[in-house]
């Protein structure tokens, strides 16, 4: 029994009650869970260590930026020493023991996490300024720090070396170990990786290129990358980049983002935002795996990324894209009992079972159709690549599925042929859509240029001034007297109203009836259908030679008709004339 209450003792006095300041934690210290004020903060104030919520009753030792200000379940997240194994919320604490170990014990006093550090003198970890995590003993050598084991992000100043890896978190909710990877390759190369449940795949740079072509270099082998703090990133394989705000002195990050992308953050400090400063690539759907097997991503600007299931495939979990799709019938092997579905410039990437140049369509058909594990093909015709023009890709697994901006291919989808009619009426041209509820966006912000008030107020002065100035212009154009070679046209017999003049008489010397020159285009625009074209050559200077955009000679006289409405409420606004006279130029 003595030596039961010793042993007891002696846990007790390796992970203490008690807890440390926020300055450093001491050998023989510990900081626990159920105290709010148990926090390590950098001597500059931007970051702060301690126990964070994760989920209901499961926290992670984690570090975070203090800015933007955030609460317990809000602040931006840099770090996680226990991402995938969360303790609890009652009796969690992290000690560092008299040995040079730092633990992470569960209730149960279940070690979580160690540095697995020894040192016979005393220790002590400190939160540095650039968010690192320092073991160091009584000397100031470095025993351990977290720069070593980076989860999602890396800060600047971080070095990204060949045992370090940005994993994404699995979902916005949940912050354990997710599906996408920033890592350097085997070939010294900085590659992104999805690394899915069933398959696996790098997407960038991308796979079609030669490391060369992708301006890649494997003769490095230090394999070293990093970020500096005015926003400049260079990498061992040549790879380099500079955020849109360089030069700038604002917190940053760079982040293995759950959708696949890597992207550098910069801290908007006026508006306690974050912005996105430099991403991998723009269109989503690069990310392999983004949909899950079996279905289709397409990229819509102004909604974002949506998934679905190609025709004749259903969602395995309504609830998780991941998961991807399943089909809803099974392919025979006989070749006459299936039939094909053409999905117009969709891409399945990968997993071809053979490439076969210069074939007919048909021939590709025939080809899927003897093979029991195809199931479907792209078929592809490349001009330049003549005689050798048409590739057939029978594919084995449909992976990586999207629909690429310009894609000239299709993708022939096979099904049973019995159910091809029906099929074909849900396939018209894949209309995308999901219901709301399965999307779940990504709420990220991006910079807009500052303006300067003066410059601001120096542009609406200059376009006042040219719109005035193209007004002037119309009716001074529109009111000229034809010169001897406008009088020779039939508008100038007829129509005194083109010269400005309120009346006239025509060639027989009768009198015509008076009519502004308003009165006339508006008049000669509506019957446009009736009288055809001619009354537009007839406004027309001939001196120009039909060297005129008819377009926004258009706009320009339905601008001016606009102007000179005798309802003044009716008359545009200088802000809808400067839109009327842009808009043919935006189009």
């Amino acid at each position: 029994m003595a030596k039961l209450i010793i042993l007891i003792l002696c846990l007790i006095l390796s992970c203490p009650l008690s807890s440390s300041s926020s300055n450093g934690l001491w050998a023989g210290s510990s900081l626990s869970v159920e105290s709010a004020s148990d926090v390590l903060t950098s001597p500059d104030g931007i970051f702060s260590a301690g126990f964070h919520p994760v989920g209901q009753n499961a926290y992670s030792f984690a570090i975070w930026f203090n800015k933007p200000s955030c609460n317990a379940n809000s602040c931006t997240i840099v770090w996680m020493a226990n991402r995938d194994q969360p303790v609890n919320g009652k009796g969690s604490r992290l000690c560092l023991q008299k040995s040079g170990n730092l633990v992470l014990k569960d209730a149960g006093h279940i070690v979580v996490w160690e540095t697995k550090t020894i040192s016979v003198s005393p220790t002590q970890l400190k939160l540095e300024n650039g968010g690192n995590l320092v073991l160091r003993d009584s000397r100031g050598r470095k025993l351990w720090q977290s720069y070593d084991s980076p989860t999602d992000t890396l800060l600047p100043l971080q070095p990204f070396t060949e045992n370090s890896r940005l994993i994404s978190s699995k979902s916005q909710g949940n912050h354990s170990s997710g599906y996408y990877q920033l890592y350097f390759d085997t070939d010294n190369v900085l590659c992104l990786l999805y690394k899915g449940p069933e398959f696996s795949s790098v997407y960038w740079p991308s796979p079609w290129l030669l490391r060369w072509e992708a301006g890649r270099s494997t003769f490095n082998n230090s394999k070293i990358a990093v970020l500096d703090s005015l926003g400049n990133f260079s990498s061992t394989d040549n790879f380099t980049f500079v955020s849109a705000d360089y030069g700038s002195r604002v917190p940053r990050m760079l982040k293995m983002d759950l959708d696949g992308n890597i992207r550098l953050y910069s801290l908007n400090e006026d508006e306690e935002t974050w912005v996105v400063s430099w991403q991998a690539f723009p269109q989503p759907c690069m990310a392999h795996g983004c949909c899950g097997p079996n279905s289709i991503c397409i990229y819509i600007p102004d909604s974002g990324r949506k998934c679905s299931c190609p025709p004749g495939y259903i969602m395995v979990d309504p609830t998780d894209w991941s998961l991807g799709c399943q089909s809803e019938f099974k392919l025979s092997c006989n070749e006459t009992e299936v039939g094909y579905l053409k999905l117009r410039h969709v891409e399945y990437y990968g997993y071809d079972y053979n490439m076969y140049p210069n074939v007919t369509l048909d021939d590709c058909k025939r080809i899927c159709s003897e093979l029991c594990d195809c199931k479907g093909f792209q078929f592809r015709f490349i001009k330049a690549h003549e005689p050798d023009g048409t590739y057939c890709y029978p594919k084995t697994q449909l992976l990586n599925g999207h629909r690429p901006p310009n894609f000239n291919a299709d993708f022939y989808l096979k099904v049973p042929k019995a159910t091809v009619p029906f099929y074909n009426n849900s396939v018209q041209d894949i209309k995308l859509q999901c219901s709301n509820k399965l999307i779940q966006p990504l709420e990220r912000h991006y910079s807009k240029k500052h303006v300067n008030e003066s410059v601001r107020f120096a542009l609406w002065s200059a376009s006042a001034v040219g719109v005035v100035e193209i007004l002037t212009v119309i009716f001074v154009w529109c009111f000229l007297i034809r010169t001897h070679d406008h009088d020779k046209s039939p508008m100038a017999r007829r129509s005194p109203a083109a010269m400005g003049i309120n009346g006239s008489s025509d060639g027989s010397g009768s009198k015509t009836e008076q009519r502004t020159l308003v009165a006339w285009v508006k008049e000669h625009m509506g019957r446009a259908e009736e009288i055809g074209e001619t009354w537009k050559q007839e406004i027309i200077d001939p001196k120009l030679k039909g060297e005129y955009d008819e377009g926004e000679m258009l706009d320009l006289v339905a601008a001016a008709l606009r102007c000179v409405q005798e309802d003044r409420d009716a008359r545009p606004t200088m802000g809808e004339v400067v839109e009327m006279l842009l808009r043919h130029k935006c189009h």
